[in-house]
């Protein structure tokens, strides 16, 4: 991929029209944080009064599709699509989403910002890191994709992911200075309230089964399959409509799979300033683009449409 492979795009979409796309809605945004945190604790509660396998991997399977819809949150917040106060927009996502996932905003958006910057180049730390993995490395025939999917569910793989992750997501830039202890103390106190908690309470072994096993497992799963429809796959990345997929989900696959409207990932990627919220008002809008309409990239579905495009 060389520096500058994608193409430009001119759209003729009326001022008038998009201007009221990126006005954000912090009601909805908290809303859909308090949303999220009600399914995970009521998805503890009703497994842990009616236990069985079956009960437990559904908690599993649900858990982990919320800390993922929590994760694209913090993604809107990263673009400071939550609050105006910046130092609030990224306090509360980092208490109610980053601190519980173990990294920070901070550290999320200096690498997701460069992604943004150089999209699918060798300036794209996303891109770059994911050359040559065998995870992103297509085609594969379907049996081949959805054994690297059950490998999630037995913890395997995603553990190598959060160690990926981690690395990863270091602050490397010289040129930012050391963090005061001021600076460190919201993310110090979290931990020290949270580990003291379920030290008094007892709630070692809850936070295990919920949390770190949901973690490891389908929320890093839910994670590679969004990053796989998002940028890989039978793709053209020598022009902006076809460097990314638009995925028009079913219903299951919104809950599970592409929460909040990130499967508008082209819209996003034109214009990263809409909150999740508008985005299907967007698509609606840049479809009426005859450009976008005939060749922007949008696939039917994740089970059926994706599937297939991954397999070449």
């Amino acid at each position: 991929m060389t520096k500058n492979s994608v193409t430009a795009l001119n759209l003729n979409i009326e001022p008038k029209a998009l201007k009221p796309l990126f006005q954000t809605r912090p009601v909805v945004h908290a809303t859909a944080i308090v949303y999220n945190w009600a399914i995970i604790l009521g998805s503890i509660y009703l497994c842990t009064q009616y236990f069985n396998p079956f009960a437990y991997f559904l908690a599993v399977l649900v858990i982990g599709a919320r800390m993922h819809a929590l994760a694209i949150l913090m993604h809107d917040a990263t673009h400071y699509r939550f609050l105006k106060n910046r130092k609030w927009n990224d306090l509360i996502t980092d208490i109610t989403t980053m601190y519980p996932l173990f990294t920070s905003l901070e550290q999320y958006r200096q690498n997701h910002l460069r992604h943004h910057k150089h999209l699918n180049t060798e300036h794209d730390p996303d891109w770059v890191s994911k050359l040559g993995v065998e995870e992103f490395r297509f085609p594969k025939s379907r049996g081949e994709f959805l054994w690297i999917v059950f490998s999630y569910l037995i913890l395997y793989r995603g553990v190598k992911d959060a160690i990926w992750f981690l690395k990863r997501f270091q602050l490397k830039d010289g040129k930012q200075p050391p963090k005061t202890f001021r600076e460190k103390l919201p993310k110090m106190a979290f931990y020290l309230i949270l580990f003291s908690a379920l030290t008094v309470l007892g709630g070692w072994k809850y936070y295990a089964l919920f949390w770190v096993v949901p973690y490891f497992s389908t929320f890093f799963m839910f994670q590679y399959i969004r990053s796989v429809a998002e940028h890989f796959g039978e793709m053209e990345h020598d022009h902006v409509l076809t460097s990314s997929r638009t995925v028009k989900a079913t219903a299951i696959e919104r809950f599970f799979l592409a929460p909040h409207n990130v499967s508008y990932h082209l819209e996003h990627h034109l214009y990263p300033g809409v909150p999740f919220y508008n985005l299907p008002k967007l698509h609606q809008l840049l479809m009426q683009e005859s450009e976008y309409a005939g060749k922007a990239h949008i696939t039917q579905g994740y089970w059926k449409g994706l599937m297939k495009e991954l397999g070449g």
